[in-house]
């Protein structure tokens, strides 16, 4: 097989829409970008039902179809789009350089990618639990009933029950905003005390809206496409009692990965793997490299949030970019005088 080599001024990692809002301002400014679309293109809205917190949509918008907008916006524009599997990366000189395969399985190195800025753009992945019901439809419930985000989907579950899955900080704080809409929140956790801090669990067990089951298990979620979620099967792992317990959402919060593990030996990262960025900037450790989404904003995880982080990357490579090339073309001249 022959490698294909490309160079490009603008290299962006992921089609989320950090990535793909990215691409446009980027290509606007006539810097040719690239975007690599990751394992999952256009990012975990893709796997979203209906969207109706994005701005400019006032009807909603199902997350496929927007990010197909978004991906034709990008293309309209000029961006080249490849999709390749990024195996490595030597980021120790510019042009950086990245290594693509055609799939995470094969060994062979099918793509050489030279960027003179790399944005990287490769979002977050909840943390699931892997049981059955819980897969994105149309295999399972996911997008249906079942969410990672009570901030994009709690508005859909209005005075009706549902349940949180998870004992840390980010499920007591989904469990406290879902009774903003829901009937009755139920907490089940698998231990006999939560992880969460001290002030996120007074939060939310004072809460008249939300009760606990401890020592539970969800083994199940159970439902149909036409109706979404009915229930859990749940098992107490302190009596090894089975049972049903109806519900009409499901919200699993035991956490998100940041999709950084790629970046791990170059790039400054907080301990979950969120790169750090300086002050207000997408800069990271690395002159020339730039983050954006939620590769690298632990806390709101929006897509209204990575877009304007891609914004935002995309102006600081631009401006990169414009002040060494002013540096590049001074030495030159000071060199031929």
């Amino acid at each position: 097989m022959s490698q294909k080599e490309i160079h490009k001024k603008v290299v962006i990692l992921g089609s989320g829409p950090a990535g793909l809002t990215a691409a446009i301002y980027a290509a606007r400014a006539q810097l040719d970008p690239l975007v690599v679309d990751g394992p999952q293109p256009g990012g975990q809205l893709t796997i979203t039902t209906d969207v109706e917190n994005y701005p400019g949509f006032a009807d909603g918008i199902m997350g496929p179809a927007l990010m197909e907008e978004f991906r034709g916006q990008a293309e309209r524009f000029g961006t080249e789009i490849i999709q390749t599997w990024i195996d490595s990366v030597d980021l120790s000189e510019r042009p950086f350089t990245l290594y693509g395969k055609e799939n995470q399985d094969t060994e062979e190195i099918s793509t050489i990618i030279k960027a003179d800025t790399l944005i990287i753009s490769t979002g977050a992945s909840a943390k699931w639990l892997g049981i059955p019901g819980e897969d994105p439809v149309p295999n399972g419930l996911g997008g249906n009933g079942v969410s990672a985000c009570a901030t994009c989907d709690g508005f859909f579950f209005r005075d009706v029950p549902v349940v949180v899955i998870g004992g840390g900080d980010t499920a007591m704080e989904e469990a406290t905003f879902l009774t903003r809409f829901a009937s009755k929140v139920t907490i089940i956790h698998r231990r006999d005390e939560f992880r969460a801090s001290a002030i996120m669990q007074e939060r939310a067990l004072k809460n008249p809206k939300i009760e606990v089951l401890w020592n539970t298990e969800v083994k199940e979620i159970l439902g149909t496409q036409e109706k979404g979620v009915t229930a859990v099967k749940i098992f107490n792992n302190e009596t090894g009692e089975e049972s049903e317990m109806a519900t009409s959402g499901v919200f699993v919060a035991i956490g998100h990965q940041p999709n950084t593990q790629l970046f791990e030996d170059w790039l400054e990262m907080d301990d979950v793997g969120y790169i750090r960025t300086e002050g207000s900037s997408m800069k990271t450790n690395i002159e020339g490299v730039f983050a954006s989404g939620d590769a690298q904003d632990s806390y709101y995880r929006q897509a209204v949030t990575a877009a304007g982080t891609g914004c935002m990357a995309a102006i600081d490579a631009e401006r990169f970019l414009a002040e060494n090339e002013s540096e590049e073309s001074a030495d030159a001249a000071s060199g031929e005088g």
